[in-house]
């Protein structure tokens, strides 16, 4: 099984987990997140995820990150091999949704599958059709 690293400025990698972990609850082994707080020194946030990815034990490991060019993004580029470790940039719920959905499969049929969630959980809906007055009881 993979392991699944979400590095994100923080508050949102933790609260993105906790979404995760509200529809897959057995999945607290596999999700990690580490927040990364706007005063931490790009190596501290480097140590803090390396830490996290050894603790876990998983031979393959997808890294979700928010915002390409920022700090997270920066530090998640640095533990990216393309063989063991990929990055995903652009992280949302959808996308994390699939990856866990899909996370025994191989770490780059995952990584297809998350970025899949992740674009295809973005559209643009319609505007309601508000309850004609007269149908509205109460």
């Amino acid at each position: 099984m993979n392991g699944i690293l979400v590095i994100a400025h923080a508050p949102l990698a933790s609260a993105l987990r906790q979404c995760v972990l509200h529809v897959f609850p057995d999945a607290q082994r596999v999700v990690e997140a580490l927040d990364v707080p706007p005063d931490q020194p790009p190596e501290v946030t480097l140590a803090q995820a390396r830490a996290l990815m050894a603790t876990h034990g998983q031979t393959d490991t997808l890294v979700l990150t928010d915002l390409i060019g920022a700090t997270p993004c920066n530090v998640a580029a640095q533990l990216g091999d393309g063989v063991h470790t990929h990055v995903v940039t652009g992280v949302n719920l959808p996308m994390l949704l699939r990856a866990v959905t899909y996370r025994h499969e191989p770490i780059a049929t995952l990584v297809a599958r998350a970025t899949a969630g992740g674009t295809q959980g973005v559209m643009s809906l319609a505007p309601a059709v508000p309850c004609p007055p007269s149908s509205v009881t109460g």
